[in-house]
C-alpha cells in the first residue's frame, strides 16, 4: 500500500469540498481549485469526519503510482486554499533590483533591457524590501507558484564566481575560485 496514498487528508473547517463526475473542487478563503483525477482512482469525502480518502482498485504499478500522486495533489489543493503557498527569491548583484509595475514584475539584472514578467492568474508577486532585492511569489496553486518562481530565477540564474543573479531564499550557490595566475615559469 502506498505510504502517501493511504493517509487520509484532513479538511480544515473553512474549506468546502465538492465531488462530482471524476472531479474534485476545493474552495477556501484563498481561492478555488479543481482537479480531474484518473478514473481508476476513487476519492471519497466524509463531510462529518472532515476527511478525504483516496483508494485504488488493485496493486498494479500504474495504480500504485496514481494513488500517491492523486492524494498528494488533493492535499496540495486543500493546503493551498486554506493557507496558500509562498516562494521567496533573493537578488544579488550590484545594481540588480526588482520593482512592481501594475501587475507585472520588472527585473533589472545586468542586461541592456529590463525583463518584464506577468504572473499567471491566481499568483501575486511582491517586492518585500525598499532596495528591491527580495521577491515573494504567493498563490493557492502550488504548481503555478513554483513555475512562476522558476521563471523569475531563470531570467538570471546565480553564477558561481561572484554569486550574482536570482536565487531562492534557502538556495546555497556553490562558489568557484577564479583563475589563479602562477608566478614565474
Amino acid at each position: 500500500m502506498s505510504r502517501v496514498g493511504k493517509q487520509p487528508i484532513t479538511v480544515p473547517g473553512d474549506v468546502k469540498v465538492a465531488l462530482a463526475n471524476g472531479k474534485i473542487a476545493v474552495e477556501g478563503k484563498k481561492g478555488k481549485l479543481e482537479l480531474t483525477y484518473h478514473p481508476k482512482i476513487s476519492v471519497k469525502h466524509d463531510a462529518d469526519g472532515k476527511v478525504i480518502n483516496v483508494t485504488r482498485p488493485n496493486d498494479e504499478r500504474e495504480n500504485r503510482a496514481l494513488h500517491g500522486l492523486t492524494r498528494a495533489l488533493i492535499q496540495n489543493m486543500v493546503t493551498g486554499v486554506s493557507t496558500g503557498f509562498e516562494k521567496k527569491l533573493k537578488i544579488e548583484g550590484l545594481g540588480y533590483q526588482a520593482r512592481i509595475d501594475k501587475r507585472s514584475i520588472v527585473l533589472s539584472v545586468g542586461f541592456a533591457n529590463q525583463i518584464v514578467l506577468t504572473p499567471p492568474e491566481g499568483v501575486t508577486v511582491e517586492v518585500l524590501d525598499k532596495e528591491g532585492t527580495i521577491i515573494s511569489v504567493k498563490g493557492s496553486d502550488r504548481q503555478k507558484v513554483g513555475q512562476f518562481a522558476a521563471e523569475i530565477r531563470a531570467s538570471r540564474k546565480p553564477e558561481p564566481y561572484k554569486g550574482k543573479g536570482i536565487r531562492y531564499e534557502t538556495e546555497v550557490v556553490r562558489r568557484k575560485e577564479g583563475k589563479s595566475f602562477a608566478s614565474g615559469g
